[in-house]
């Protein structure tokens, strides 16, 4: 059975409500590219952990 909205106190509510929120992603300044980039993720160069590992031109030879 449900509790009617007066008997639930601002604490409460305020706390409960207090992990709705945007989360911000977490990006890495790439001293490779000298771009900002997610971190885990290929730049979009191409580059990861510094080496490049996906070629855009044989990424566009297969299409």
């Amino acid at each position: 059975m449900a509790v009617p909205a007066r008997h639930t106190s601002k604490q409460k509510k305020r706390s409960r409500r207090g992990h709705i929120k945007l989360t911000v992603p977490a990006m890495h300044y790439d001293a490779t590219t000298g771009e900002y980039r997610l971190s885990h993720r290929v730049s979009p160069k191409g580059y990861y952990k510094g080496r490049q590992v996906v070629n855009k031109n044989s990424e566009s030879d297969n299409k």
